[in-house]
């Protein structure tokens, strides 16, 4: 199977749409339900962690279960690090078809998030790796791996600052 590389940023671009504009269900509908959700940390010799479960990472969902609860923190206003939420603007460059399979494309990006709040602005930058797969006629995430290359912040990072 060959995938459309517009239906594959259209993808991605909805995605990032979707953060901005806090449509959180919309957003969670992105993912598989066994998509696996990492962000790995830098370690002391500037690589980065490989292992989620001996390492350090900066975000780990198992799978949307995860990802689930987060959103319901954020909407039920039960998370004091979301409240006020942020006002973002996540931009999508570089997209890159890495690999393809039957049902599933391996996909690299680069991503820019800026993250207002409280009268601050605070810039997020990094690479994104997902896989795809094809549900119907639609495609959602069913893996992704995060690389944020700014990882000295200032405050608690959370799913809509990347």
């Amino acid at each position: 199977m060959s995938f459309d590389y517009h239906t594959i940023c259209a993808t991605l671009y909805r995605e990032a749409r979707f953060l901005d504009d806090r449509q959180w269900d919309e957003w969670l509908g992105c993912y598989a339900e066994d998509v696996t959700y990492w962000m790995p940390a830098w370690d002391d010799d500037d690589r980065i962690t490989d292992d989620h479960e001996s390492q350090i990472s900066l975000m780990y969902y198992p799978d949307r279960g995860g990802l689930e609860d987060r959103v319901f923190r954020i909407k039920t206003e039960r998370s004091g690090a979301s409240m006020p939420e942020p006002r973002t603007s996540h931009n999508v460059t570089n997209v890159e078809v890495l690999a393809e399979r039957e049902n599933e494309v391996d996909v690299r990006y680069n991503f820019d998030t800026l993250s207002h709040r409280y009268k601050i602005t605070d810039h997020f930058f990094g690479t994104i790796f997902v896989t795809l797969r094809k549900v119907g006629d639609i495609l959602v995430i069913a893996h992704k791996k995060i690389v944020l290359k700014n990882d000295y912040i200032r405050q608690v990072l959370d799913v809509y600052h990347v």
